[in-house]
């Protein structure tokens, strides 16, 4: 295989309220916690077993970052996409360190609200929203149903199968 993939899909809750940063170029940085947790029964005793994982997410998206920052509280539930990204550092100590973050990158990933409107939790309701590529919010229907559809097809879909040579 010669090409290759970093995507990551999380469904969680943020673990603490979005952090926002400048850089020296002025552009926000938007961090949190997302917790996604595994439940199962052990079969051994019956209980109930939850394992959860912590995830650093690091968004560099401006309109996202806004999303993240107005609409998202510790606790809120969200669907995000993006990818995968180690980097080093020097800590206080001056220990090197690594850490791998979940990168939503400017120009790249998603952010949906999965909470109703009122923040209350729970299930995703009306106020869900869904916001990638430029924070446009598409609610429940997907991109092409918000475009309206010419009647028919009109004149463009005659001259589009004139054109096809086979």
């Amino acid at each position: 295989m010669s090409g290759s993939v970093n995507k990551v899909i999380l469904i969680g809750n943020l673990g603490r309220d979005p952090e926002v940063r400048r850089m020296n170029s002025g552009d926000s940085v938007v961090s949190f916690s997302l917790a996604t947790t595994e439940s199962w029964r052990d079969k051994t005793t019956g209980e109930r077993r939850d394992r959860t994982e912590w995830h650093n997410v690091v968004i560099f998206n401006e309109n996202l970052g806004k999303i993240a920052e107005q609409y998202c509280k510790k606790g809120s539930k969200i669907y995000i996409e993006g990818q995968l990204q180690t980097r080093e550092f020097t800590d206080k100590e001056g220990n090197q360190r690594k850490t791998t973050e979940v990168v939503l990158q400017r120009f790249r990933g998603e952010l949906t609200l999965l909470d109703s409107r009122g923040g209350r939790g729970g299930e995703a309701g009306e106020g869900s929203g869904s916001y990638g590529q430029g924070g446009q919010s598409f609610g429940r229907s997907s991109p092409t149903e918000q475009r309206p559809a010419t009647a028919g097809g009109g004149r463009m879909a005659e001259m589009i199968d004139d054109d096809i040579p086979f």
